[in-house]
């Protein structure tokens, strides 16, 4: 039996080690390879899942802070902006509420490009809350104006 022909020789491929460390085909060329005799496998281990641990937890936080993103969050982003420049809530950053009529009439002109660029696009719920919301702005930048 020892003198039988191997026709194949078996090689690992995989990319990490049991330890989640790459391997050293697959390690980033320039990268600093540590001496393992510097650092024990169990710190090594340590300092991998506090990364993942702080990756999950920045990717929870992003996740928590910004809404969906859709046409529907688009529009009311667009409607703040514009209530904004009208003087009708508070900016959240100095707390005062101040009028810009020209950016206003911007904004609203943006979301009526809107509206007609994606004439027969949109949902019916889409459609009344752009066609809505265009027609409070307009109301309101009619009396600010006024």
């Amino acid at each position: 039996m020892s003198e039988e022909k191997k026709d194949f020789v078996v090689k690992d491929r995989r990319r990490f080690s049991q330890e989640g460390e790459a391997t050293e085909e697959h390690a980033e060329p320039g990268a600093a390879r540590e001496d393992t005799s510097q650092a024990s496998a169990s710190e090594q281990k340590n300092r991998k899942s506090e990364d993942r641990v702080q990756n999950d937890t920045r990717e929870e936080k992003d996740e928590t802070l910004l809404p969906e993103i859709n046409f529907a969050t688009f529009v009311v982003s667009l409607n703040a902006s514009a209530l904004l420049h009208l003087g009708a809530i508070e900016d959240p950053a100095t707390g005062k509420s101040e009028k810009n009529l020209p950016m206003a009439k911007q904004t609203i002109d943006i979301l009526c490009m809107l509206e007609q660029k994606t004439a027969g696009n949109l949902t019916k719920d889409e459609e009344n809350l752009l066609k809505n919301i265009l027609y409070d702005l307009r109301i309101i930048y009619v009396k600010e104006s006024g």
